[in-house]
């Protein structure tokens, strides 16, 4: 059994020991430096740890792209990492200095074969927001459209290599630590090089787009969920172009309920598009920060930024579908046996004492309202239990665990009285994923 995901191939190259030492040089350079500025801060007043994440989150900004992207890894982890540094590192999500316009105006020149003016009615060249790998700006085609132009930054690609060799050999020491294996440290580097790979090709985000929405297509949340429309006619490996859409984050509630739309049933719907397309249609939007999640004028959720998307095989969505319909139904024992064919626990227990374990984490969920909940003593607890068994997630498992901590966040925003837990509609469908799952388990047979 395996767990998919399309991805390009390998694209950056390796440097040299020469090359590699160096940045490693300048890597513990800049954390003096951060080290240095933290320590020169504490004796004033504040708070030590917001200190210690703002300084964390300049030494990553001043590192580059590559260590800015993997900061905005961290703030699209809500629960994984502690909030204080989450939070922090949100700065880094689309507000990064922009590029050379120059750079900018050459690489589309080269890129879509005209100059600029030649292609757009209008462009504005200067960003609506801008990342570690790209920035976005606003243009109107000839033809009268509203887009927006996704470009990436120039030479990114040569300034990612040796940060990445690096990484991945600290992931390879982390792996000694029982939480570095909990966490899958090498197995997160390695996902993170393969989203970097994927994000470097426009034309992947672009297909994954499509692809979503083909799948979602034929499901009952298909006409209030959508992504921008692709002009592929100028869309390449670096320029991604796509239809403007005036919308609302996700995150905005006043602004939501001054549109006249019913927050709380937006957040189902973006609950339940999630499971729906994460464990039918196998195939799920990979980081739903609110930036990424807007709500149209006519209340439909648009997603944006495709650049990491998560793949579920059949046969692991499968299992996954027994392990969230048992939970529901708290049919714990069947629950540790789900979670035992997923391969997760390195060092079983009996079903009996791995029943024990599920029911105690999560049997207060279905009785505890959203707004009430302590999702870090949740977190600290599921934490203990994969220490307990050696766990090693599946990457994708993990993932879409990221997404449903965002949803979470949502529902506290929006609909903070709601029990999703024990929605009937939520309720329906993981009995409806059970019952699929033991349906295809019996035919497989």
């Amino acid at each position: 059994m395996t767990i998919t995901t399309e991805k390009a191939p390998l694209t950056l190259q390796k440097v040299s020991l020469t090359t590699e030492v160096a940045r490693i040089g300048a890597t513990a350079w800049q954390a003096v430096c951060g080290g240095a500025r933290f320590a020169a801060r504490v004796p004033g007043s504040g708070d030590l740890a917001s200190k210690g994440a703002g300084e964390t989150r300049n030494t990553f900004a001043a590192l580059g792209p590559t260590y800015v992207k993997l900061g905005q890894l961290i703030a699209s982890s809500p629960g994984v990492f502690p909030k204080v540094l989450s939070d922090e590192f949100r700065s880094l999500l689309d507000r990064v200095p922009a590029a050379d316009p120059a750079e900018v105006r050459a690489l589309l020149t080269a890129q879509l074969g005209s100059d600029p003016d030649e292609i757009f009615a209008e462009f504005d060249p200067e960003p609506i927001a801008s990342a570690s790998i790209s920035q976005v700006h606003t243009a109107t085609l000839l033809t009268g459209e509203s887009v927006v132009v996704k470009i990436q930054r120039p030479g990114i690609k040569s300034r990612l290599a040796a940060d990445l060799q690096i990484l991945q050999r600290t992931a390879t020491v982390a792996e000694f630590s029982s939480y570095g294996r909990m966490l899958s440290a090498k197995a997160v580097i390695e996902d993170f090089t393969a989203n970097l790979n994927s994000e470097l090709d426009f034309r992947t985000e672009a297909a994954a787009m499509e692809e979503w929405t083909s799948a979602i297509s034929g499901s009952r949340f298909a006409d209030k969920v959508r992504v921008p429309q692709v002009y592929w006619d100028y869309t390449t490996e670096k320029v991604l172009t796509l239809e403007y859409v005036d919308a609302i984050r996700i995150d905005d509630v006043k602004a939501i309920r001054r549109a006249g739309h019913d927050p709380a049933a937006i957040v189902k719907t973006l609950l339940m598009s999630l499971l729906e397309s994460a464990f039918t249609d196998g195939i799920f939007h990979g980081d739903l920060h609110a930036g990424n999640v807007l709500v149209d004028d006519q209340g439909r959720i648009v997603f944006l930024d495709w650049g990491i998307v998560g793949r579920f095989d059949d046969e692991t969505r499968m299992i996954v579908r027994s392990l969230l319909g048992n939970m529901m139904r708290s049919d714990y024992e069947a629950a540790g046996q789900a979670l035992a064919a997923l391969g997760t626990f390195n060092k079983p227990g009996s079903v009996r004492e791995t029943a024990k374990d599920l029911r105690r984490v999560a049997a207060p969920i279905g009785g505890t309202e959203l707004g009430d909940m302590s999702y870090a003593n949740l977190g600290r607890q599921l934490a203990n239990m994969a220490k307990t068994y050696d766990a090693r997630l599946p990457r994708e498992l993990v993932l879409v665990g990221k997404q449903l901590l965002y949803v979470e966040r949502y529902m506290k925003l929006l609909a903070p009285r709601w029990k999703a837990m024990s929605d009937p509609m939520v309720v329906g469908y993981t009995a409806g994923l059970l019952k699929d799952s033991s349906r295809a388990r019996a035919a497989a047979r």
